[in-house]
């Protein structure tokens, strides 16, 4: 996704041997695009449609929200650093073995996998692929959501597993 990107269980073990690239091909997928395509077209940028709001802090993470398979493809790929209490947010329903590379990302990131409102799993600053194959990232056990922020933001927040993940709309319109 603009930084990583998503790739089922089954995807990506098949992608390993067919190639990447071919095996995106074969299978229909968005990111898909040549390589040329995707330099060329400019970072995607999303509406903050909901927050992840910090116990006892105050502060709130606002989460700009993919929606469809392109959306979720693209992700942070070619996007400068967010910020702090900057991310985006990406959903499963049902829950779902998500795995996540960072091919044609600028900037490490930290994702932050997430199942019933808590923390399962972090990634601590997942470092840019410029180049297929990348490695891809995440839990063996399903999450029904990851967060994507700056590498260290997990970290300087004090995430750990168990931390509570209340993650809300901004408004009605963007639930689903």
């Amino acid at each position: 996704m603009t930084h990583s990107r998503l790739l089922p269980t089954a995807q990506a073990a098949l992608l390993a041997p067919l190639g990447l690239v071919l095996g995106a091909l074969a299978l229909g997928s968005p990111r898909a695009l040549g390589a040329e395509s995707r330099a060329q077209a400019p970072p995607q940028v999303l509406p903050l449609e909901a927050e992840w709001c910090l116990e006892g802090t105050g502060g709130c993470i606002q989460l700009e929200v993919p929606r469809g398979q392109r959306q979720y493809s693209l992700g942070l790929m070619q996007r400068p650093p967010l910020g702090p209490l900057r991310g985006m947010w990406f959903r499963f329903d049902p829950p779902e073995p998500a795995r996540f590379w960072m091919h044609q990302t600028i900037t490490p990131l930290d994702m932050i996998f997430l199942r019933e409102g808590k923390v399962i799993a972090i990634e601590a600053a997942a470092q840019p692929c410029p180049r297929l194959p990348c490695r891809s990232y995440g839990p063996v056990e399903p999450a029904d959501g990851v967060v994507e922020l700056d590498a260290g933001e997990a970290a300087r927040l004090g995430f750990a597993v168990g931390t509570p993940a209340p993650i809300h709309w901004l408004n009605r319109r963007g639930a689903p």
